[in-house]
C-alpha cells in the first residue's frame, strides 16, 4: 500500500498508547473506566462510547487491527480526505457499539424475566453476574443467568468496529482490486474478500461458531461497523464522487 497518512498514523499511535498505559495501570482498572460495560452495569460511563475504541482484548488483537489499519486506512483517507475519513471511521465504531448494544439487551432482558420470576432480585442476579466475570466463570452459570452475564458483565473492546467500516469502504470504491491473504497468497478482488468475512461474521453472529476468530469476538459489532461504513461510503460515492478527491 502506499504512504501512511498523518491521520492514520496519529490513531495507530493512541490506541498503543491506549494498550501501554493500561498494561501499566493495575490489572482490571483500565478497562473499568475505559472499556465499554452494559448500560445497566455499574462500570458504564458516557466516555466509554468513544474510549472503547482505543482499548484492546491483547496484543494480537491490537496488532490485528492495526496492521488493517494501516494496510486499509491510509488509501480511505487518500480518497476522502482528512475529516471524511474521521467521519467514517467513528461513524462505523458508533454503528458497530449500537448492533453489540443491542444483541446485549436481546440476550439480557429475557434471561432476566425468568430470574425475577424465579423470586430473584436484580440486584442479586447482577451481583452474581459481576462476580462471575471477575472470577472468569461465566461458563459455569446455569441457563439463562450464563446468557444474562454474557450480556451484563463482559466489555466491550477494541477499534474492530470502527476499522471494519473502513475496509468495508475500500471494497465499495476499489471492488475488482486483487487483494491475497498471509497464509493464502491467491489474489481475490476485495469485493469477495472482504465480502465474505463480512458473510462469515453473520453466520458467527447468528450460531455462535466462530470460524476465523476467538469464541469471545463481537460479530455483531463487526457487522454494525460494516453496514455503516457501506451506508455512507455508498452515499458520498453516488453524491460527491469526483476524479481527483472528497473534500
Amino acid at each position: 500500500m502506499g504512504r501512511i497518512t498523518e491521520t492514520v498514523k496519529t490513531l495507530i499511535i493512541i490506541n498503543v498508547i491506549f494498550f501501554v498505559g493500561s498494561a501499566l495501570l493495575s490489572e482490571g482498572f483500565a478497562d473499568s473506566l475505559f472499556a465499554l460495560w452494559f448500560p445497566k452495569h455499574p462500570n458504564f460511563k458516557i466516555w466509554q462510547l468513544l474510549t472503547h475504541m482505543f482499548m484492546h482484548g491483547g496484543v494480537s488483537h491490537l496488532l490485528f487491527n492495526m496492521f488493517a489499519l494501516y494496510m486499509f486506512g491510509s488509501q480511505i483517507e487518500n480518497a476522502l480526505g482528512q475529516q471524511r475519513f474521521l467521519f467514517l471511521y467513528f461513524s462505523a465504531g458508533l454503528g458497530a457499539l449500537g448492533l453489540q448494544v443491542l444483541s446485549n439487551y436481546y440476550g439480557y432482558l429475557p434471561s432476566l424475566e425468568v430470574l425475577l420470576n424465579e423470586g430473584n432480585s436484580i440486584l442479586e442476579i447482577h451481583s452474581v453476574a459481576i462476580d462471575a466475570r471477575n472470577r472468569g466463570q461465566i461458563y459455569l452459570l446455569r441457563e439463562p443467568l450464563k446468557t444474562l452475564a454474557e450480556s451484563f458483565a463482559v466489555p466491550m473492546v477494541g477499534a474492530s468496529g470502527a476499522i471494519f467500516g473502513v475496509v468495508v469502504a475500500f471494497a465499495v470504491l476499489y471492488p475488482n482490486l486483487p487483494l491475497m491473504m498471509l497464509f493464502f497468497p491467491v489474489p481475490i478482488k476485495a469485493k469477495y474478500l472482504i465480502g465474505g468475512y463480512v458473510v462469515l461474521d453473520l453466520y458467527a453472529a447468528l450460531t455462535g461458531n466462530n470460524i476465523i476468530g476467538p469464541s469471545n469476538t463481537a460479530n455483531w459489532a463487526h457487522l454494525g461497523g460494516a453496514l455503516i461504513g457501506f451506508i455512507v461510503i455508498w452515499y458520498w460515492k453516488k453524491n460527491s464522487f469526483n476524479d481527483r478527491r472528497w473534500n
